[in-house]
């Protein structure tokens, strides 16, 4: 496989933010709202130089989301950001109704999603959030895998027309995706190719799986292996095409195995080429505090068990 280099860690959530400030210098019609987390979802340099545009709407998500909403029937592009947890379980309704259902333009900016939020533990660690959002009719979910394809997902949201869910994290991960490559909402990247299975990761797994391929690699085993980036709408056929000529798949997400990407996929395949599966994802539990890297060992979510799950198929 192509050699990806750690040009040093950066967090995604610093992504959305240099996408967000890049988007307030060449787009007036961008504005941002954030429930009084501006800081942890790095809005400074926004909010510094389009103080006009930026709205803080305290811990009220409800009524942020209605904000959006009606900044965007009025013409703006709104980027409502706060706490992956917050961000989707707390507001549920008013995403159903007030942006999915009314097919408003918000942007749902969703950061310190999944088990890498740490030490805040199992009230913050939203694990579900995926599925929530892909459930909605009209929804796009996106979920990058370093600060640079963050950066770039950020501009795609912005010039994507409809209601746009984007994910990203808290902790410092590995940053090496082009910087100059665009990102396309619905194309699925191709990392590797091989012809004895397909892997198929998304978010803070994708690094993951580029370590497991090269396991893998040395055990003999060729991988197809693919960077979700975008989960609604799938590639299907990118997916399927592999899918055709590996025979197997294994799915590694941060994300409780129901409604997360193994199910959409294994949805895609149970319609068109059923195939053997595994999932590397989280098994109907909830999380707990610790570091980031202890608790993705502690829940599978590592290179050890993509190659595990590859070579039990």
């Amino acid at each position: 496989m192509k050699e990806y280099i750690d040009t040093g860690k950066k967090d995604t959530r610093s992504g959305f933010g240099a996408g967000l400030a890049e988007l307030g210098r060449t787009n007036p019609r961008v504005v941002a709202l954030t429930a009084d987390l501006k800081g942890s979802l790095k809005m400074d340099e926004f909010a510094a130089e389009h103080p006009e545009r930026y709205f803080e709407c305290g811990i009220a998500e409800a009524n942020m989301i209605g904000m959006a909403a009606g900044l965007a029937i009025d013409g703006f592009v709104p980027f409502a950001g706060t706490f992956a947890n917050f961000a989707t379980a707390r507001v549920y309704d008013q995403i159903r109704q007030s942006v999915c259902y009314s097919n408003t333009n918000v942007k749902i900016a969703a950061s310190h999603a999944g088990i890498t939020l740490g030490e805040d533990g199992a009230t913050h660690q939203t694990l579900e959030d995926i599925g929530m959002m892909r459930m909605l009719p009209g929804m796009t979910v996106l979920c990058p895998c370093d600060y640079n394809q963050t950066k770039a997902a950020t501009i795609a949201a912005a010039e994507w027309e409809g209601p746009v869910y984007l994910r990203f994290g808290r902790p410092s991960v590995p940053n090496f995706t082009d910087p100059d490559e665009k990102f396309v909402i619905g194309k699925a990247q191709q990392l590797s190719e091989g012809s004895g299975v397909t892997i198929l990761a998304t978010g803070h797994l994708v690094w993951e799986a580029i370590q497991a391929v090269k396991e893998l690699e040395a055990k003999g085993v060729s991988v197809d292996l693919f960077n979700i980036h975008t989960i609604k709408p799938l590639d299907e056929e990118a997916i399927l095409r592999s899918v055709a000529k590996t025979g197997k798949v294994v799915c590694a997400e941060e994300h409780l195995i129901a409604g997360g990407l193994g199910e959409a996929v294994a949805g895609l395949l149970a319609r068109n080429n059923p195939v053997p599966m595994r999932f590397v994802a989280i098994n109907d539990t909830f999380g707990q505090s610790g570091k980031p890297a202890q608790l993705m060992q502690a829940y599978g979510l590592d290179a050890a068990h993509i190659v595990e799950a590859a070579l039990s198929l």
